[in-house]
């Protein structure tokens, strides 16, 4: 087989990569691990900021994301009994928070890949990387796991398949340069079917640790508490989790958490993590490929949408024009808003977890940052900006028509 870019990975960074480039008429080949219901069934969270969502439409990939996703103007930050609403539609003129399921994203770009005639390959197995310093690099692969193995030549190769993908470590360990932080929190999270508690999401800093409250849909709710990631998820029967929700969630206006039953439940470990090196020979890394951040930035879909927007305008270039300058200052173009990302998913993890380690003083001064993020306006509209819309690079109008060039 032979395409333009081979992408490794069909999540978010692959799928929306490879439309991309569809648009610009530079073809490519999804490969992925997983089957299509698998990644389709994979429930996730999607917080989206306003780029992100213009990029969507302007992909044509928002028809069912607009009329079923969530639109908040604000969110809620609790602490000391009270609830703190920071604005961000009225802090940065007319943004808002889109609240739709990473899932629902992953089904809205499959099936508009589908009907545009992309080549996805689902389920296959023994990935590798060959020839990643010359002028013609390949995927091997075997179809359907166990199948005979099968290569496809490419001028240029993205690595889009996540964390534990095959992509990464085929940069040499030379070259590449690996920062992380692993945090002393995981998160517990459910799945509730119930109506909505808030109206918005609610980031609640309490002394016996943080709490969160999302929206999926009007039926089913999302909810968060912070454990120890290292706990055993049957530790927590419904009863304690319940318990412990109530608790940090109390204001002293009397606010009430709506219960529903609980249909999923489990712990996930969180940290920060980048890798520099982005790019070797032609294989270019995006999305969880290079870097994972804590959900509590709600920056991690945010942030494979800003590498790819990067790597397809840098493609494009080539294609277009033989130009290869943006596509050898790919690496340095995304680590700018990656480690922007990065600061701000540590900032806001670091203010809403109580650390059980931390003294006193270190306590008053957290909620010395929580009071000043909500009654300074400076603070405020800092917040709200790049909770907002602080990942993507670029500046799209609502039709979209200016996103390629």
């Amino acid at each position: 087989m032979r395409t333009q870019v081979g992408i490794i990975g069909a999540g978010p960074a692959g799928l929306m990569l490879s439309h991309l480039l569809y648009l610009q008429g530079i073809d490519s080949i999804i490969l992925e691990c997983r089957t299509r219901e698998e990644i389709e069934g994979t429930i996730r969270a999607g917080v989206l900021e306003q780029g992100t969502v213009n990029l969507l439409n302007a992909m044509g990939a928002s028809e069912r994301m607009m009329r079923e996703a969530h639109f908040h103007h604000g969110i809620e930050l609790r602490f000391n009994g009270e609830g703190h609403r920071i604005n961000m539609h009225e802090l940065t003129g007319g943004k808002k928070v889109t609240v739709y399921a990473q899932h629902e994203v992953l089904k809205d770009l499959i099936a508009l890949r589908l009907e545009t005639g992309g080549q996805m390959i689902f389920n296959a197995g023994d990935v590798s990387l060959h020839d990643l310093d010359t002028a013609s690099p390949k995927i091997r692969f075997r179809k359907e796991q166990d199948g005979e193995l099968q290569e496809i030549s490419c001028d240029y190769i993205a690595g889009c398949d996540g964390f534990h993908g095959p992509s990464r470590p085929s940069i040499p360990a030379e070259i590449r340069k690996e920062y992380q932080k692993i945090y002393p929190y995981g998160w517990l999270g459910i799945l509730i079917e119930a109506p909505p508690s808030s109206p918005e999401l609610i980031y609640a800093n309490h002394e016996r640790g943080f709490a969160l409250v999302s929206t999926r849909s009007p039926e089913i709710q999302r909810l968060y508490i912070q454990v120890d990631p290292k706990d055993d998820i049957a530790n927590w029967s419904d009863d304690r989790i319940w318990t412990e929700l109530h608790a940090r969630l109390s204001t002293k206006d009397g606010w009430k958490l709506i219960e529903g039953p609980i249909f999923q439940k489990g712990i996930v470990a969180m940290r920060s993590y980048v890798c520099e090196s982005m790019q070797y020979g032609r294989l270019f890394l995006a999305g969880d490929a290079a870097h994972i951040v804590p959900p509590t930035g709600a920056k991690g879909l945010n942030l494979a949408a800003a590498d790819v927007y990067v790597l397809a305008r840098s493609l494009d270039a080539f294609y277009k024009s033989g130009k290869i300058e943006l596509l050898e200052s790919y690496s340095t173009n995304c680590l700018r808003h990656i480690w922007k990302s990065e600061r701000f998913s540590w900032f806001m993890t670091s203010m809403l977890h109580p650390n059980h380690e931390h003294t006193p003083f270190e306590r008053r001064m957290q909620l010395a940052e929580l009071n000043f993020a909500t009654s300074s306006r400076a603070a405020m509209t800092t917040l709200a900006e790049e909770y907002v819309d602080g990942s993507l690079v670029g500046q799209f109008t609502e039709s979209g028509r200016n996103v390629l060039v």
